[in-house]
């Protein structure tokens, strides 16, 4: 008998489920390249993704010396990452088993991130992840009146990937927790480092215990 709590689960993308810091850092470089602006460390590039590419470009931008040509950069960077979005890019260690055992258990499986959904299904296409996902949401599907961390995507994850169970949310950013709380969806933050985003109802260093810590997410909490 499958007692799993969750008919759903969702998931973020970069930084989430794949470790794509490393081509994204890229793609940032290669536009401030074409500006004649030093280029940003991995470290520096990390903490200005979860917006889209738009947002991520722009703080790029800022920290360089100003963002008048965000627009005209913005095509070429896509461009780039386009060609290059698996170079170093790969699922995060225990990701694939992971999911593994919740399609097992007959868990509906998403991706919501705020990537160009064209850019998500060619990653995770890439990576032999696409068909896992009943649904791929991206920053511009049709149909999103807005991103992440509005609760528009997560509503239509919901409307899309339907399931007979209730749902909850893995993702590693106050975008995805801001999100799935306004949805009244649980929320599982993935932080290898340890440190916590408040509103998260519960967060993991190691893909091994997510399925227990989704478990316990599903219990009911004790009044405070």
């Amino acid at each position: 008998m499958n007692d799993f709590p969750f008919g759903l689960v969702g998931f973020d993308l970069d930084g989430t489920l794949v470790d794509s810091v490393a081509d994204l850092a890229a793609a940032v470089n290669h536009g401030l390249a074409e500006i004649d602006r030093a280029p940003l460390t991995v470290d520096q590039v990390r903490p200005m993704i979860g917006g889209g590419s738009r947002v991520m470009l722009q703080r790029a931008l800022l920290a360089t010396g100003g963002d008048e040509r965000l627009d005209d950069l913005l095509p070429g960077l896509v461009d780039f990452y386009a060609a290059h979005i698996v170079d170093h890019t790969r699922p995060f260690a225990g990701v694939v088993d992971t999911l593994d055992s919740l399609a097992a258990r007959g868990v509906t499986l998403a991706v919501v991130t705020n990537k160009r959904e064209q850019l998500s299904v060619a990653l995770l296409d890439a990576l032999g992840l696409a068909d896992r996902f009943a649904c791929i949401i991206g920053g511009d599907t049709p149909g999103l009146a807005a991103m992440k961390p509005d609760r528009a995507p997560i509503d239509l994850m919901l409307r899309k990937c339907s399931s007979s169970g209730l749902a909850a949310f893995v993702g590693d950013s106050i975008y995805d927790v801001d999100a799935a709380r306004a949805a009244d969806v649980p929320v599982a933050l993935f932080a290898p480092d340890g440190t916590g985003i408040p509103g998260a109802n519960a967060i993991f260093a190691d893909y091994r215990d997510l399925l227990p810590t989704l478990m316990r997410i599903a219990e009911p909490q004790p009044a405070i």
